[in-house]
């Protein structure tokens, strides 16, 4: 399953030069959308936790609590674009990072249901940040295609990550696991502390 879901990414990322073709799409909104999730260190950081949390969950984990995330951010994405402002949008996903962070670090080993409730919650607040800044001159739709490719992108890098940290042995890869989830957790304690 987890090399399917790292080819379907592969194919999905690799089959987006096709939108630069003239009279073919919005390149700029897609470019926009793409780049707004890799454009910032809070996201990112949460979503490769995503994948890495998911890995670590195992099971149907591996894809559900992913696409619980991807969901969620395209519902917010859409309240975003409909100009509907969530509370405290930039603290959520600074909480974001660290709660990701720190299930990692302590390994909680949620059923998968209340893992993809977790995800789903907070990539509402990163949805709607999305929505929020595309541009005015962007396609609504072909700008959320974008920003739903790059998380999917950044989700499958943190899946293939973990699952290679597995790989490892449980001493070395659990260690290697806490380490990343904690430094996640830091970064977004700083994150959490300059929105304070």
């Amino acid at each position: 399953m987890s090399r399917l879901a790292l080819s379907l990414a592969a194919f999905l990322v690799a089959a987006t030069p096709a939108y630069a073709h003239i009279g073919i799409g919005d390149p700029q909104g897609f470019a926009h959308g793409f780049a707004h999730p890799i454009g910032g260190i809070d996201h990112v950081l949460v979503m490769i936790a995503v994948g890495l949390f998911a890995a670590q969950l195992g099971g149907r984990a591996l894809w559900t609590v992913p696409l619980s995330f991807v969901s969620m951010m395209a519902a917010g994405g859409v309240l975003g674009l409909a100009s509907i402002r969530l509370p405290l949008v930039e603290i959520a996903i600074a909480v974001s990072v660290v709660v990701l962070g720190v299930s990692i670090a302590a390994q909680v080993h949620l059923p998968t249901l209340a893992a993809m409730a977790l995800v789903g919650f907070f990539a509402v607040f990163h949805g709607q940040a999305h929505g929020a800044e595309m541009p005015e001159t962007a396609s609504g739709l072909i700008y959320g295609v974008g920003f739903v490719l790059a998380t999917a992108a950044l989700h499958a890098a943190g899946i293939g990550l973990g699952l290679m940290i597995g790989k490892a042995g449980d001493a070395f890869g659990n260690r290697v696991l806490r380490a990343a989830g904690s430094a996640t957790a830091l970064v977004g304690v700083a994150i959490l502390a300059g929105h304070l």
